[in-house]
């Protein structure tokens, strides 16, 4: 069984190809399809990004994901509307959104667009692998069985991160690939542990049955 773990970075994406019996691989690429080939094929995607936006209304997933995070809640974003995401301007896309969904748009939202945009327009293409959206701060609290405090940008964070996931099987490597920061790494092998987790039949669905299809995978 191979996974692939997906997060953003500054080089585009960054993803950990995870098996039960190869070391971890960290790859970066500027694209998902790049890095998707890259890796090779896996039986299962585990990319934190929103997958389903919202026409008229927030997720639930996200609300059921901020439920489980007391003290962690602000890591969920808000998933953007639909009709927005093609917005080029902030000021544009905030009214959009607005219009639909009766929210504003924070600028970290605003600043995913281009990722989001990537992904769907990837997905459009079928690109024959399952994909799941996951969010790395929900895996890791279900591996620890608790909200994890630390910062994952501070030492003591990350290193509590990288030894959650060591004990799992996955052992990252010492330092991010060119193009992304320690936290993407970390947040990458989440999300590959994941996606084994939905290979497995054994991971969380946020919320169970969510009304608009949409959930969060942990």
């Amino acid at each position: 069984m191979e996974v692939l773990g997906v997060d953003g970075c500054r080089g585009g994406w960054i993803g950990v190809r995870w098996s039960e019996v190869d070391l971890a691989l960290a790859l970066v690429a500027p694209t998902i399809g790049e890095l998707v080939d890259a890796a090779g094929p896996v039986d299962v995607v585990g990319i934190d990004i929103p997958l389903a936006l919202p026409e008229t209304q927030g997720r639930a997933a996200e609300r059921e994901a901020r439920r489980r995070l007391p003290g962690r809640a602000s890591t969920v974003f808000n998933s953007p509307a639909a009709s927005a995401v093609d917005a080029t301007e902030y000021a544009e896309a905030n009214r959009l959104n607005r219009e639909a969904t009766g929210l504003g748009l924070s600028r970290q939202s605003f600043g995913l667009f281009p990722a989001i945009r990537d992904v769907r327009d990837w997905l459009a293409t079928d690109p024959g692998v399952p994909v799941h959206e996951v969010h790395p701060e929900s895996s890791f609290a279900e591996l620890a069985g608790e909200p994890l405090v630390e910062r994952k940008k501070l030492p003591e964070g990350a290193a509590r991160r990288r030894a959650l996931l060591r004990s799992e099987g996955i052992d990252l490597p010492t330092s991010p690939p060119r193009g992304a920061a320690l936290d993407d790494l970390l947040d990458a092998g989440a999300a590959a542990w994941t996606a084994r987790r939905i290979a497995r039949r054994t991971a969380l669905r946020l919320p169970e049955d969510p009304a608009d299809g949409a959930p969060i995978w942990v």
